[in-house]
């Protein structure tokens, strides 16, 4: 499944950055090939890792395939993958989690995704998310611009959405087991109180729908880097802001926070509620 990358005047952008997001979409490409080939298969291969999770044969062969277009494009690069972990550099480091919610796949639902980033120095640059099984493919860029699209259709830049009030804002949480687990099912409650309208999307597809401008808010904890690298690209690129769950600008605090931006300092003193939580202009 081929998405076309978006246009851009030649001024505007980073011939590096432009050619590091071709590559990704390339690899999103590989990677779309071997997951749907054994998408809902009856006999697929599921074991258990040390972690009690899930993982199947496709997990596997689909960071393979991602590792080896790499390996062939860009061998001085580093990669950091949920399957197989780190190797090489890390001032450029792709960072891959091959099929982002396991557990749906394994069933059949088709609420999954291959998430792909670039970091550079730590920072990511380059995000891609990709759900073949429904057909569609979000992307950014630092100074790009976030963009979505589906097969055959022309790319449509993303806008999150101008909601100024929490009263009127739509948010996705993930699970309750995820905040009882860190402790903070007491902000849970806050924030579903407060808010218009409260769901558990889960996995990628809540922070699309924040990119697209459909939600104001999703919050989740015990992530990786590999679980939320291409959202601290595509949402800031969107127009709205990526956090750990503190406030901090950091993708390795096991947590993540992503709001249209208007609202986000607001959501921090919501869930913090005793807590001084540092503003934008203050960081």
């Amino acid at each position: 499944m081929t998405f076309p990358p978006p246009s851009h005047p030649a001024a505007a952008a980073e011939p590096s950055i432009a050619d590091d997001l071709a590559l990704a979409l390339r690899l999103a490409d590989a990677a779309d090939a071997v997951s749907m080939a054994r998408f809902d298969a009856a006999d697929l291969d599921v074991t258990l890792k040390s972690d009690a999770t899930h993982v199947t044969e496709s997990d596997l062969a689909t960071e393979r395939a991602i590792r080896a277009v790499l390996e062939a494009e860009r061998p001085g690069d580093g990669v950091f993958g949920e399957e197989f972990g780190a190797a090489g550099d890390t001032h450029r480091q792709w960072i891959i989690d091959p099929i982002d919610g396991t557990a749906n796949y394994l069933k059949g639902i088709p609420m999954w995704a291959t998430l792909i980033a670039l970091a550079i120095d730590g920072a990511p640059v380059v995000g891609v998310v990709s759900q073949p099984a429904i057909g569609r493919r979000w992307w950014g860029a630092t100074g790009l611009g976030a963009w979505t699209g589906a097969e055959d259709a022309e790319p449509r830049r993303l806008a999150v959405s101008s909601v100024d009030a929490i009263a009127d804002a739509s948010v996705s949480f993930q699970s309750i087991a995820q905040w009882r687990e860190a402790g903070e099912l007491a902000a849970l409650e806050r924030l579903t109180t407060t808010v218009w309208r409260d769901r558990a999307y889960g996995d990628a597809w809540p922070y699309m729908l924040l990119a697209e401008g459909r939600l104001e808010f999703v919050a989740e904890f015990g992530v990786k880097e590999y679980d939320i690298a291409p959202y601290a690209v595509i949402i800031p690129e969107a127009g709205g802001r990526f956090t750990a769950y503190d406030g901090s600008a950091s993708i390795s605090e096991r947590s993540s926070l992503a709001t249209n931006g208007i609202l986000h300092d607001e959501f921090l003193a919501l869930l913090h509620e005793s807590a001084t939580i540092p503003t934008e202009s203050s960081r």
